[in-house]
């Protein structure tokens, strides 16, 4: 949040070459005959450059305020209880495996860091054993790392590709689904192999305290499907109306609203409490994460600005000119930086080329293709992006929340899951270039 107060701060004092170099027509018009001063000059970058960003920021928080609103709902009725049912094994080979899947799942369809905290809960209820938390931890992270990327409402960076124009839903699913289960399953399994046999789990379950929901299985299944069936329809809504995604979240959240309201109408009629409280840690990390966004898109929309993205893209056009040695460092560096940073930043230096003759007009045709509606350059940053946040638990939120909450060491992660994650992340890459060149 600082760094994107101070760099539009920067941009407003030394912003006039940019202005000039970059909106001179623009800003003509605005000064519509009159002399250009310091004051006419921070009106325009306020009221046409700056608010522009704002609202492309908007769509992003207001989309995220939606969806964790509906999963706060959903946590708070009791919905993912189901979890802890289901999962509830001795074999440790079994449950990191539905571990693993059902946090994939969730992750596809929730915010990555709620369904990680969800998870991070649900194992430490389970397993009294700090040891195994931190392995079934690490296969948490990895999953709704693979998971986030395999839908576009998976990830404030999907999430970003879709409101950009860059891909579709669907196709973006279809060309995600086969690298990221690959990149899930094989560091499962080769973590699998670390575990014995059996491992012991906590059996009490935890007395009602007079604040749990009393709804029904039948109805805590129908909001479960109410809720992740509203978040399923957000895309045939943006493709019906063309309105903004955030516009389709809001409308699933009052729908969603009305359905809880029905189903706890007695207890609200009642004195009894019916609302058992969301965790306070997942509430702030929530918050942090709204924030986090803001200020990670202020300071790329400023740096953009400068045209310093456009003289990155330009170089990698010239000196790497190859999509996937540029996804292979781009999720190298986001073993170490935020993954979300990074591909905010690498979506923000192309545009979209949208017209088949300008395509054709370029010197490399196939190269320039991969920049194109559902072209290989978004999926691939994603892909690499997201799972390349998982190499290092500093790569991605996600790997920050494990190493709070259990007290795992940057390098205990190295020498016991890295290396993992890397053979999964580069099968995954093998296998997104296999379907690109023999079958699409």
């Amino acid at each position: 949040m600082f760094l994107g107060v101070i760099v539009w701060t920067l941009y407003m004092v030394a912003g006039k070459q940019y202005v000039e170099m970059m909106y001179a027509k623009e800003y003509a018009d605005f000064l519509a005959g009159h002399a250009s001063n310091i004051t006419s000059l921070k009106k325009f970058i306020a009221n046409y450059i700056f608010i522009g960003h704002v609202a492309d920021i908007c769509q992003i928080v207001l989309y995220l305020l939606a969806t964790m609103s509906i999963v706060d709902l959903l946590n708070t009725n009791g919905c993912f209880d189901f979890i802890s049912e289901w999962i509830r094994t001795r074999n440790s080979k079994r449950l990191l495996w539905m571990v693993a899947f059902i946090t994939y799942v969730m992750s596809a369809n929730l915010d990555n860091l709620t369904t990680a905290l969800m998870m991070f809960v649900i194992m430490r209820q389970l397993l009294p054993d700090s040891r195994f938390r931190m392995y079934y931890g690490a296969v948490i992270v990895i999953a709704v790392n693979a998971g986030g990327c395999l839908t576009v409402i998976g990830d404030v960076s999907t999430l970003m590709l879709w409101v950009k124009g860059a891909v579709t839903p669907s196709n973006f699913s279809g060309a995600m689904f086969g690298p990221s289960i690959v990149s899930l399953i094989i560091p499962t399994y080769l973590i699998s192999r670390k575990l014995p046999e059996q491992i012991p789990i906590d059996t009490k379950r935890i007395r009602y305290r007079g604040d749990d929901t009393t709804l029904t299985r039948w109805q805590r299944i129908l909001m479960l499907f109410v809720g992740i069936g509203g978040l399923w329809f957000i895309p045939t809504f943006h493709n019906l109306t063309k309105l903004p995604p955030f516009v389709g979240a809001l409308c699933v959240l009052a729908l969603f609203g009305v359905v809880n309201e029905l189903c706890n109408r007695r207890l609200i009629r009642s004195e009894q409490p019916f609302f058992r409280p969301t965790p306070r840690f997942m509430q702030t990390e929530s918050i942090q994460t709204i924030l986090f966004v803001i200020g990670v898109c202020m300071a790329i929309s400023a740096i953009q600005e400068t045209g310093a993205l456009h003289a990155a893209a330009l170089w990698c056009d010239r000196y790497l000119h190859n999509i996937y040695l540029y996804s292979l460092i781009l999720g190298g560096i986001s073993a170490f930086l935020d993954n979300v940073t990074l591909v905010l930043t690498s979506i923000s230096m192309y545009d979209v080329v949208e017209v088949p003759e300008k395509i054709s007009a370029m010197a490399d045709i196939s190269y320039f293709q991969s920049f194109a509606l559902n072209g290989q350059y978004w999926q691939l940053v994603a892909y690499s992006g997201g799972v390349g946040g998982s190499l290092l638990s500093i790569g991605s939120m996600a790997g920050y929340a494990l190493m709070k909450g259990e007290n795992v060491s940057i390098w205990w992660y190295l020498r016991h899951i890295t290396g993992k994650v890397l053979l999964g992340w580069l099968a995954g890459l093998g296998v997104y270039f296999f379907i690109d060149l023999f079958i699409r």
